[in-house]
């Protein structure tokens, strides 16, 4: 489990038989090369229209009856680890359906060697239950993907929308089977964004721009969909934060912008890719920036560089030495990333966030950092994220 000292804090995967274990390793399962259309252009709710901009009333119970058919309950025979329970929606009229690795692997009990279900079954909301089959998973972003026969169950895929433009504040709503209860709705706001959250990969890597909600969230809703007050679906449902293990009102979302690109890939090749630079760093903040005179008031401080990383190939510079500024322990004498490409860089989670879902391994990209007081441009060779 993943837990914070100071707070007694456990950040839990809300999955029923999936422990709350954090920050396990591996790679990714196996795919297949087909062709699946993920459903953007369906229909809002009819009471929901037109589009959020227009400050259109939230109605959950038109969003329940227009989106609750697509959402289906998932159990996943684990083998030792025993039976895990959750929650999927169907993107494709093929039959693909979303979830999370962690429902359909045993990623959440596991360190090494995590592997998928050795047969996992799909309920509908009707009460019929089918087989479906791993087409693959990846941890990092925790999303895993089956599928189950057309022909064996009508299908009423959801529209994926963007969590690109989430706000704060903005009502949800999620669908998804807690504790085993079917169908369960249940609703609140966008908490925030931009919330980084543990990974189950290996290597102590962080999903960015996770949607934290107040919307309960509790074991076997894991790998439910979250949708906004149009229906569309922008975010999956994945872990939650309590003292006592079940929800306490703060709740996190995979951002579905993720999710998609990992669903993209997963389907193309079997396999995702991120790209690797091989550095830490820490937030640059106007105070810092003053107490320090690091010539900039935001971006990332380069606090380690990782041998033999991309990073290190490049020449970029890790810090030297830790100095305190108002009880945080900051690391300086190495590089201040300014921007990356055409992209200004405010905070550590920029860097992660632009590597994690912008950028490709192989790709070469100029980072702006002030070293000093001069301000240079070094290109660097992304390179392919390792398998911890």
């Amino acid at each position: 489990m993943g837990r914070s000292a100071a707070a007694g804090l456990v950040v839990v995967a809300a999955a029923i038989g999936a422990a709350a274990a954090l920050l396990v390793g591996a790679a990714v399962g196996i795919g297949e090369d087909t062709t699946t259309v993920v459903e953007s252009t369906v229909a809002a709710p009819a009471a929901t229209s037109p589009a959020r901009a227009s400050g259109a009333a939230f109605d959950p119970e038109a969003l329940y009856r227009a989106r609750a058919a697509g959402v289906v309950t998932i159990y996943a025979n684990l083998g030792i680890e025993g039976m895990a329970q959750g929650s999927g929606f169907v993107v494709g009229r093929d039959g693909v359906v979303l979830t999370n690795a962690h429902v359909i692997t045993n990623a959440a009990e596991a360190r090494t060697n995590v592997r998928g279900a050795q047969a996992v079954y799909v309920e509908f909301a009707d009460g019929e239950r089918i087989r479906a089959r791993v087409v693959g998973w990846d941890l990092f972003s925790d999303v895993g993907v089956i599928r189950v026969s057309p022909s064996d169950h009508e299908l009423a895929p959801v529209p994926l929308g963007t969590s690109a433009t989430v706000a704060v504040g903005e009502p949800v709503a999620a669908i998804g089977s807690p504790f085993g209860k079917q169908s369960s709705l249940t609703v609140g706001v966008v908490s925030a964004t931009g919330r980084s959250i543990d990974s189950l990969a290996a290597g102590g890597f962080a999903v960015s721009n996770a949607i934290q909600t107040d919307a309960p969230i509790n074991r076997g809703n894991s790998g439910g969909p979250l949708f906004d007050r149009d229906g569309r679906v922008i975010g999956i449902n994945a872990q939650i934060e309590s003292t006592s293990g079940v929800n306490e009102g703060v709740g996190f979302a995979i951002p579905i912008d993720l999710a998609r690109r990992a669903l993209d890939q997963l389907l193309r090749t079997g396999r995702v890719r991120y790209a690797y630079i091989g550095v830490s760093t820490q937030d640059v903040t106007p105070g810092i920036a003053a107490a320090f005179d690091l010539g900039a008031q935001r971006g990332a401080l380069v606090t380690r560089v990782e041998t033999g990383s991309p990073a290190a190939a490049a020449g970029l510079r890790g810090g030297e030495r830790t100095e305190a500024f108002n009880g945080l322990d900051v690391t300086l004498g190495g590089d201040v990333v300014v921007a990356i490409g055409e992209t200004e860089i405010q905070g550590a989670d920029d860097v992660s966030r632009l590597v994690t879902t912008e950028l490709m391994p192989g790709q070469t990209v100029t980072f702006t950092v002030l070293r000093g007081k001069r301000r240079v441009a070094i290109p660097v060779r992304l390179g392919d994220r390792p398998a911890r």
